[in-house]
């Protein structure tokens, strides 16, 4: 095969990913990343000694990340080490009780025993359906959805999928107790959707992770990042930081290379975007070029929610209470969440809350005898109008307050360094549209062929990675757009 340029704008997961794997093909491949460190979402923040991780904290593709690597001849353990997490995720309702989710099934059976003992059959039976998987194959969501041929013979399984139930309410035909339910349905939210208009396919997702596990990078996700960079650059990547793309360069219809911010200008082969996909139409390229992919459908689209998120580190450890690795706070129903949210564009203080505390795995993340954590809460996106230079501190006081009274006493005496992020971060850093910090939702007619393609319709040699394309948001997804990319472009 003859060897390509190719030129990847950004280097977060997808856009490593793919360099890898398209450098292991023997192309001459060369990143370009705005920031001053590579990871995108994934950037990693560091204060005083205590380790944040910007990006995701829920490593559930050990298979995916072990096969770029295999597939340079490498083992991934000699870059980067992974530890399971157990449990998975423990879930807290308002009242404090929690449920530990994970792949130990009978664990899972005991709780729901002790919680709601009229619910363990319907439970036995949903693990059940999990194991037989969904109605729709697999193979319909780990593959490049690129040319109408691939509608017309998905289209059996694409209308099967329209018309499955949504997740929550795929749940709740088995289990009855409310706060069961939110415990067995709440992933959607882990990656910016509404659990009542995402397919129970995401049930895919869950088999997945049951089967497979739920892991932490050793170092926090940075260390898969500089896996991955170090990888790149053993295969003969080119990684170029501090180095904002400006436009892409097209001609007679096809990407022929990049502008840089110094109006510098580079020629490639195949360009690959791993910036956010509305963006890099809506701004790097000329709108005369957009047939397709027009402001209208960019318009059109529904939006993940964005983040409020505050990183912490603590002078003390809190080991003696109840929390766990990964915590997920409910303390209101979805339904009135979803609606605050996505409807009437309002906050929803403490409504959901998702606590991270890695020092419980990795206590190098962190100086002695002190915690690492971040929190994470769903918000509207910048379609609602809120000011955040004017409501962040209150916001942020909300919620130390309300980790302080229920799960971290003492807390706000004890925190000695503090970093916040708001929507406007994913705008103005990242460049997501309207702030989202998941691009757009992983509904049912938002997924497969009806979200942003792999392969550009509008501009030939033009390739997109990342939560914004086939086939959606989380590191799994993510890492499967590299995959089809590398797929198409060596097929």
């Amino acid at each position: 095969m003859k060897s390509k340029k190719i030129i990847i704008i950004g280097s977060g997961f997808g856009g490593l990913a793919a360099g890898c794997l398209l450098a292991t093909h023997g192309h001459q491949v060369e990143i370009f990343e705005k920031r001053e460190q590579a990871g995108g979402r994934a950037y990693s923040y560091s204060f005083n000694q205590f380790s944040f991780d910007g990006g995701p904290s829920v490593i559930t593709a050990p298979d995916l990340l072990r096969e770029i690597f295999s597939r340079a001849g490498k083992k991934q353990e000699a870059y980067f080490q992974l530890v399971p997490v157990n449990p998975f995720y423990r879930i807290f309702n308002s009242q404090g009780i929690f449920f530990d989710y994970s792949n130990e099934i009978g664990s899972m059976r005991e709780q729901i025993q002790q919680l709601s003992p009229e619910d363990v059959k319907g439970f036995e039976k949903l693990m059940k359906a999990l194991n037989l998987g969904s109605s729709i194959n697999p193979d319909l969501l780990q593959k490049p959805q690129t040319h109408f041929f691939d509608l017309l013979k998905n289209a059996p399984a694409l209308f099967r999928l329209e018309n499955e139930p949504d997740l929550f309410e795929f749940v709740g035909q088995f289990i009855h107790d409310e706060f069961l339910k939110h415990a067995l349905s709440f992933h959607p939210l882990l990656i910016g959707s509404n659990p009542f208009k995402t397919g129970a396919s995401l049930l895919l997702n869950m088999k997945k992770e049951l089967e497979h596990g739920v892991f932490y990078p050793v170092g926090g996700t940075k260390s898969i990042i500089h896996g991955l960079v170090k990888l790149f650059n053993e295969l003969g990547g080119k990684l170029h930081l501090n180095q904002d793309v400006k436009q892409i360069v097209t001609q007679q219809g096809r990407a022929i290379g990049v502008r840089l911010k110094d109006n510098s200008v580079l020629q490639a082969d195949v360009v690959i975007s791993n910036a956010d996909t509305a963006y890099t139409y809506q701004s790097l390229l000329e709108p005369s070029l957009r047939k397709k992919n027009t402001d209208r459908r960019f318009n059109k689209l529904e939006y993940s929610f964005s983040l409020f998120v505050i990183y912490f580190g603590t002078s003390r450890r809190y080991t003696d209470t109840n929390l766990a690795h990964h915590n997920i706070l409910i303390n209101v129903p979805y339904q009135k969440l979803v609606e605050d949210i996505f409807y009437r564009k309002i906050l929803s203080t403490n409504a959901f809350l998702y606590l991270h505390m890695p020092t419980l795995t990795d206590s190098s993340i962190a100086p002695p005898g002190c915690e690492s954590f971040y929190v994470m809460s769903p918000v509207p996106d910048l379609s609602a109008k809120l000011d955040w230079a004017q409501i962040s501190r209150s916001y942020r006081d909300q919620i130390l307050d309300y980790l302080e009274e229920n799960y971290l006493p003492d807390l706000k005496a004890n925190i000695i360094v503090e970093h916040h992020l708001t929507p406007l971060h994913f705008k103005q850093t990242l460049n997501s549209h309207l702030g989202a910090a998941y691009a757009t939702q992983n509904i049912s007619n938002q997924s497969n062929w009806f979200r942003p393609h792999i392969q550009s319709e509008d501009v030939n040699n033009l390739y997109f990675v990342g939560a914004g394309t086939q086939p959606g948001a989380g590191l799994p997804a993510v890492l499967y757009s590299a995959l089809f990319v590398d797929r198409l472009i060596n097929k």
